[in-house]
């Protein structure tokens, strides 16, 4: 009789093993199956590598239809005004009007006054993005820290981008510099 117990126990731990074996086994599909599947962070990261690097080798006369094309209308009207302080054209602001306007909206501080969009330097020659992590998400919005290089003229300008997820598409809404 002892010897049939321990014989069925047997086989019950050995029935065990083997259905957690077969179970090991179809783990790792599952997980290759997800991983395969592009998750949202990655198609904004790559959106935004390709859309700045597209707007650095635009021509110039392109480059504010450009930005717009790129950017959420907020963010264009903000560095649009953020450009063009204490400058004399057309509806430029001061500084403190600049300030009292987008304070609630945007951190002022870090807009990037009086230079261009995603770098401080006014001339470029080859710009390429040399670093694009992503640093937090929401449902939102996701903000990369990102380098843009230029190595002929040996700049490198450290920002971090908001992009906002639309229904299929990608925005910036937010450069800190």
């Amino acid at each position: 009789m002892k010897k049939a117990v321990i014989a069925l126990l047997l086989i019950i731990t050995a029935c065990k093993e083997e259905q957690k074996q077969v179970s090991a086994q179809q783990e790792p599909s599952h997980k290759v199956i997800a991983e395969d599947k592009p998750d949202k962070s990655e198609e904004a990261k790559k959106w935004l590598m390709k859309s700045m690097e597209n707007y650095f080798k635009a021509d110039l006369g392109a480059s504010d239809k450009m930005m717009q094309k790129i950017t959420t209308p907020d963010y264009y009207d903000y560095k649009t005004d953020a450009m063009n302080v204490d400058m004399d054209v057309d509806g430029s602001l001061s500084e403190k009007e600049f300030q009292s306007k987008w304070k609630g909206r945007f951190d002022t501080a870090k807009a990037g006054i009086g230079s261009g969009f995603l770098i401080t330097g006014q001339d470029w020659d080859e710009i390429k993005v040399s670093k694009c992590e992503l640093i937090s998400e929401n449902k939102e919005d996701k903000m990369f820290d990102v380098v843009l290089s230029d190595k002929n003229l040996k700049a490198e300008y450290p920002v971090k981008i908001k992009v906002e997820s639309g229904e299929n598409s990608f925005l910036i809404a937010d450069v800190l510099q």
